[in-house]
């Protein structure tokens, strides 16, 4: 049993580790703080990453590109809000249903962007190829006039 343990707890600091080196994270107070420090707004992926294939679609088609990286490391801190097969942490789940709860997305993928306090400013439901032209409008209106 201590060994389950010890591999559950590896594997799921190697899911952390690797949404970081891909720029993504999973801790929602985090981004907040962090867009707020950095004047920045946040894109949440509410995703079923790991059996959803439009989001697995949206990952390959648009946030793999080099133009959404580029773009992402100026203006959005970036969180994956998760519910997939795979069992998460406790206080993961929880923060994924309390962040579905607060939001309500309609299905999967749907894309919220949040100002610095939490306030949803834009929303995009389902795949769409041009994600990243309409989250350019969407940073641009929301920027201070």
């Amino acid at each position: 049993m201590k060994k389950l343990l010890t591999l559950m707890a590896v594997l799921m600091a190697t899911a952390s580790v690797s949404l970081a080196a891909t720029g993504w994270g999973d801790d929602y107070d985090k981004a907040l703080a962090q867009a707020k420090t950095e004047k920045k707004l946040v894109l949440l992926d509410f995703t079923g990453s790991d059996w959803c294939s439009w989001c697995m679609k949206l990952d390959k088609e648009v946030f793999s590109k080099p133009d959404f990286k580029a773009f992402a490391k100026e203006n959005l801190v970036l969180v994956t809000v998760d519910f997939p097969n795979k069992k998460l942490s406790r206080k993961l789940e929880k923060q994924n249903a309390d962040l579905k709860a607060k939001y309500g997305p309609n299905g999967f993928p749907t894309l919220v962007l949040a100002d610095p306090d939490g306030k949803e400013v834009h929303r995009i439901g389902g795949y769409k190829p041009d994600a990243l032209d309409d989250l350019k409008k969407a940073v641009e209106a929301s920027k201070p006039k």
